[in-house]
């Protein structure tokens, strides 16, 4: 072999051993995906088996809760399941084809689930039979500890897992072959969903940190809740008043469009001693945010906001927890004004 044809065997070589490692990661992801998608489908068939179709058959729930309870959990299986027969063959380009098909069932369940949770204790409490039926079928050793409350986040802890599945077994197709087409597009389609899916839990948390925070601050005067606010932070800052009083120490809720400046009520009120008494509320549209010190790492450090009619200022002997309100109350404001 002459030395000039050598290069060209050593990147063959370099290309053949790429694509062996490429082959070897996509087949162990393909057996992992495969394995756990039998196990979520054994996971799914212990509530279909032992509570929808029992139920469906007892009459014990109408069927109006029974499909609020459980939304869309056979079809999810179904798709589950045409996917798991697909892979068992290899045919990953047709099971995807077909799984995209079904990924808004995600979605539509994750909408659907406080509500079922909600009902399902709603059934608990009201429902004698169904709650001596609930309690019979999760003693069963199938079931192995776990409550009908633990498997119905099943799907989309499995949407998850989806994600990462595919994007791995992207990650290692050739990228000249048809399959890798199917699975670009079937890990948008599922990132996609998952962030639909995202998108309703940050909200679904969001309103219980308002409604928190409302149900904190006494009587009613102070509107907490309202469309497109989000909760931001929380937490207790020392305010420098201009004409050399003590400083007070004040608990700040910052959303993204105003700061709540709030005291203790006293802790002798009858009905009040666990709440908090608005003191202020700042429109941030209206807000400038500036450092006055704690710029390097020394104790704590003082911010400035500024609005049309007052300047207020904020200490802190953290240099980490001024700093972190800093950024957030900048973002928030140029978030505004953006």
């Amino acid at each position: 072999m002459s030395a000039s044809s050598l290069p060209f065997v050593v990147g063959a070589n370099t290309l053949e051993d790429q694509r062996a490692r490429w082959e070897r990661k996509r087949s162990r992801t393909a057996k992992e995906l495969l394995e756990t998608e039998h196990k979520y489908l054994e996971q799914l068939d212990l509530v279909l088996t032992y509570f929808v179709t029992i139920l469906k058959a007892k009459g014990t729930l109408k069927p109006a809760v029974l499909e609020t309870i459980f939304g869309p959990l056979e079809s999810l299986y179904s798709a589950s399941h045409v996917l798991s027969l697909h892979l068992e063959k290899g045919n990953l380009g047709p099971g995807l084809e077909n799984f995209c098909q079904s990924l808004d069932l995600y979605g539509h369940y994750a909408e659907n689930l406080e509500h079922a949770n909600k009902t399902l204790k709603e059934q608990v409490r009201k429902n004698k039979s169904f709650r001596r039926f609930k309690k019979l079928q999760e003693t069963r050793p199938q079931f192995q500890g776990r409550q009908l409350e633990d498997l119905l986040p099943l799907p989309l802890q499995r949407l998850h897992q989806y994600k990462h599945f595919f994007r791995d077994l992207l990650e290692n197709t050739n990228p000249d072959t048809a399959e890798y087409q199917k699975l670009t597009k079937t890990v948008k389609s599922v990132c996609e969903v998952s962030h639909w899916v995202q998108d309703i839990f940050d909200k679904r948390e969001n309103s219980l940190q308002l409604l928190r925070v409302q149900k904190l601050l006494k009587g009613q005067k102070t509107r907490v809740l309202a469309a497109e606010r989000w909760y931001i932070r929380e937490g207790w800052l020392l305010v420098v008043p201009a004409k050399g009083e003590e400083l007070k120490r004040r608990m700040f809720f910052l959303f993204s469009d105003i700061l709540i400046a709030a005291k203790p009520c006293h802790p002798l009120h009858l009905l009040n001693s666990n709440k908090l008494s608005c003191q202020a509320v700042y429109p941030l549209y209206q807000c400038s945010v500036d450092k006055v010190f704690g710029h390097t790492w020394s104790q704590g450090g003082l911010l400035s906001l500024s609005f049309p009619h007052k300047t207020l200022l904020l200490m802190s002997s953290n240099q980490q927890e001024i700093n972190d309100w800093y950024w957030s109350l900048t973002a928030a404001v140029r978030q505004l004004k953006a």
